[in-house]
């Protein structure tokens, strides 16, 4: 991989072509050729749209459900950039994102149409072009570690939906490619980015609330049910490439379903399904959990002690607990973190939390110090005693990253070659709190884990579950 810069200082990465073969195979072959994207003018995306051809960032979207839809629409509205490519294994979401993508841009245009986004059955195939600067990850959680590394190896730049791995071990192997080949890097715990929190974590750590030493943290837990019953593929699906890397079962009802996590559903069925993913212990919890680290980071340090219960379901297709209470102790100070799964995924904080801060919802981060506690959770940050939300920040305190937007962070540090509000050490802190969680309510006993080694201080069970086997021919 080799660098250039243009005109205005900005640099571009120039990447070589990467096979589907060149993938399994692990070789540095180069074979193929790619045709050039039709980069839309600026002046076709209207007055608000100032950036040249040549420094637009080309984005293909890998994953179009729920959220990889969403991400494709913010992306869609940046004016720097421009989506070139999408893939997904269901055919009816991967044209259908593919047919507005056009769409979108021919109504830019305001004459003609426009045909230049191509889709994707297959990952590898949209990663041999090396017209694409950046890829949005938004897929299945089994499949987050090994599409991002595969985007590294072609060194393009990675937006990743949260988490980011099935395992420690997936984890590690994404920190150490993203690091070595420099990659720009954005995790999508997007709370960064909203100016509640930023101020709820300034305002700790200033020492606003005192010495703090406790983290509540809570959010929604995993749903049940799923059936198990076998039943024909969707002619629209290829579902041996959606399994990839996880245990082949049979295909059941809805297994590949996912619907908006606030709102049960019979067919909200692979988050919570442990083939697929850890549940809402991280695919929700990596929120406040990314919250607690950024409010007192120094504080959650040294050799972390966990201990959990969890309560999973006995039948159905998921399998991922629907209650959790962990407690999560730090060696280098007295801080201790209480994490709750508050059961369903439209429940409530606990009933002394509510009663103590209010207005809880169904997730939340709040810190507690020696003269006092703020709260923030989305659209919420509260404080007591309230003057707290009108303490001044002055200009020789500590003040944290800022960013308004969480794409908008990504697309600019793309340019600036800068790092991203949460950069992959922060992904990786997070995600690890995740997996001990998880870990600890596995295994119900006391666990005691050693930061600088990441490894379990004599459990060799535990250490077991660091590492996930993968279905041949997929591995790390």
């Amino acid at each position: 991989m080799t660098q250039m810069e243009n005109s205005k200082g900005i640099r571009r990465r120039r990447t070589r072509r990467i096979t589907r073969r060149e993938f399994l195979a692990r070789t540095a072959a180069l074979s193929g050729t790619v045709a050039a994207p039709w980069i839309i003018p600026s002046s076709a995306l209207g007055a608000d749209a100032n950036a040249a051809p040549s420094e637009r960032i080309t984005v293909g979207c890998i994953g179009l459900g729920n959220q990889g839809g969403a991400l494709l629409r913010g992306f869609l509205g940046k004016p720097d950039a421009q989506i070139i490519a999408v893939c997904d294994v269901h055919a009816i979401k991967r044209e259908g994102n593919r047919a507005s993508v056009d769409e979108y841009y021919a109504s830019k245009r305001s004459k003609g149409a426009y045909k230049s986004c191509s889709s994707y059955n297959d990952f590898r195939d949209l990663l041999t072009r090396s017209d694409i600067d950046a890829i949005v990850v938004a897929t299945p959680d089994h499949w987050h570690a090994l599409i991002s590394l595969a985007a590294a190896g072609a060194g393009k730049d990675i937006y990743l939906e949260k988490p980011m791995g099935l395992s420690l071990a997936e984890d590690r192997a994404l920190r150490e490619a993203v690091v070595r080949r420099n990659i720009v890097f954005q995790f999508g715990t997007q709370q960064r980015s909203d100016f509640r929190f930023r101020r709820a974590c300034e305002l700790v750590r200033n020492g606003r609330i005192g010495k703090l030493h406790t983290i509540n943290v809570w959010s929604p837990s995993s749903g049940r049910g799923g059936s198990t019953t076998p039943a024909p593929i969707p002619p629209e699906l290829d579902y041996d490439m959606w399994i990839g890397p996880a245990p082949f079962v049979p295909y059941t009802k809805d297994r590949c379903s996912n619907v908006n996590p606030f709102f049960q559903s019979p067919y909200k069925i692979w988050p919570f399904i442990s083939d697929y993913c850890l549940g809402w212990i991280a695919g929700w919890g990596v929120h406040a959990l990314d919250i607690a680290l950024w409010g007192a980071e120094k504080e959650l340090s040294g050799m972390v002690e966990i201990e959990g219960v969890g309560i999973f379901p006995s039948d159905g297709a998921c399998d991922t607990a629907t209650n959790w209470d962990v407690v999560l102790t730090f060696a280098d100070s007295v801080v201790r973190i209480n994490f709750k799964g508050i059961g369903g995924t439209s429940g409530q904080a606990p009933a002394e939390w509510r009663q103590r801060y209010d207005n809880t919802g169904a997730h939340g981060t709040v810190f507690e110090g020696t003269e006092g506690w703020v709260h923030v959770r989305r659209g919420h940050i509260d404080a007591n005693p309230k003057a707290l939300l009108h303490s001044e920040i002055g200009p020789n305190e500590i003040r944290l990253y800022k960013s308004n937007d969480h794409i908008r962070n990504f697309l600019d540090c793309v340019k600036s070659r800068a790092r991203t509000i949460c950069p992959i050490d922060a992904a990786m802190q997070v995600d690890t709190l995740c997996h001990l969680s998880n870990i600890a309510t596995v295994l119900e006993r006391r666990l005691r884990w050693n930061p600088e080694k990441e490894r379990f201080e004599k459990d060799a069970a535990a250490n077991r579950l660091v590492v996930r086997s993968m279905r041949s021919p997929w591995h790390l």
